[in-house]
């Protein structure tokens, strides 16, 4: 249920896109993803295009500038190097409410046409989540059967290619200080999946009582806007636990930063705020 979400809330993160007509065209996107999960009648096709062309008007008109403001924020704390651990978790925390906002601005539509679906598409719905649930266990059945070791140059080759991404190559110090920061990573993968079933399990009890429970838009919308009530607390720990770890680590390395990779950094940044003024226009 989540990943039926994800997509209606997918028009928020546009931001990442380097094309103007991407995000001009999300309808297009979005009935793409959709169609893997459910195909809508005409009708509940008129509705949705009512959904969506309010809420890409209201992201457009609210959102953007929240994103281009944070990005000047952090702009301007590379050049004047306040890159801290404590700020870089404010940004973190920041950026979580920019899709927290996005979520609780669709979910109440999505509950309304969730009230709408047939059997048929209700079924469809959950047999592709339970295939994609079934898809990330055997993919962690192919992480497990790898050696210790294996998985810690798998975590730590791909911190080192995110980081390279942003910044440009990287020195032996920089190299080593990923290195040190990669063993302290707890793996989520399997409260993930587990997290997934939980809410794909909830979401499938409340839905099959669309057509005679009076409380069901309020039930699904209290689902999707409370997520961490189907979080475990080893879960939660851990993924506060690693966001703290990422603060260090990007923290520790914003010291390193030579003149050309702050360039590069502040690049990328500029980058993505020109893509958002051009969405804004």
């Amino acid at each position: 249920m989540k990943k039926f979400v994800c997509l209606l809330v997918f028009i928020t993160s546009l931001t990442a896109c380097s094309s103007k007509i991407a995000y001009n065209n999300v309808d297009w996107w979005i009935y793409w993803y959709l169609d893997d999960y459910v195909e809508l009648t005409d009708e509940q096709k008129t509705v949705f295009d009512e959904y969506l062309n309010t809420w890409r008007q209201w992201h457009k008109n609210t959102e953007l500038s929240k994103y281009k403001a944070q990005l000047e924020e952090i702009k301007q704390d590379v050049l004047t190097n306040r890159l801290t651990s404590e700020r870089i978790l404010a940004h973190l925390l920041h950026a979580r409410t920019h899709w927290t906002r996005a979520r609780d601005k669709v979910s109440p539509d999505v509950a309304a046409i969730a009230k709408t679906l047939s059997d048929e598409q209700v079924i469809t719905l959950f047999a592709q989540i339970e295939k994609e649930n079934r898809e990330e266990i055997e993919k962690r059945q192919d992480y497990l059967s790898l050696s210790e070791k294996e998985k810690k140059q798998k975590r730590k080759a791909q911190l080192l290619e995110s980081v390279e991404e942003q910044i440009g190559r990287l020195t032996d110090t920089q190299e080593q200080i990923i290195a040190t920061y990669s063993e302290q990573y707890l793996s989520t993968r399997d409260e993930w999946i587990n997290y997934r079933e939980t809410m794909t399990n909830a979401a499938r009890r409340i839905i099959a009582t669309r057509h005679i429970n009076k409380d069901f838009e309020q039930q699904l919308i209290t689902l999707i806007q409370n997520p961490d009530t189907y979080r475990s607390p080893m879960y939660i720990n851990a993924r506060a636990h690693n966001a703290e770890v990422m603060a260090a680590m990007v923290s520790e390395l914003a010291t390193t930063l030579s003149d050309e990779q702050k360039h590069v950094f502040i690049g990328n940044i500029e980058d993505v705020i020109e893509d958002i003024e051009g969405f804004m226009e």
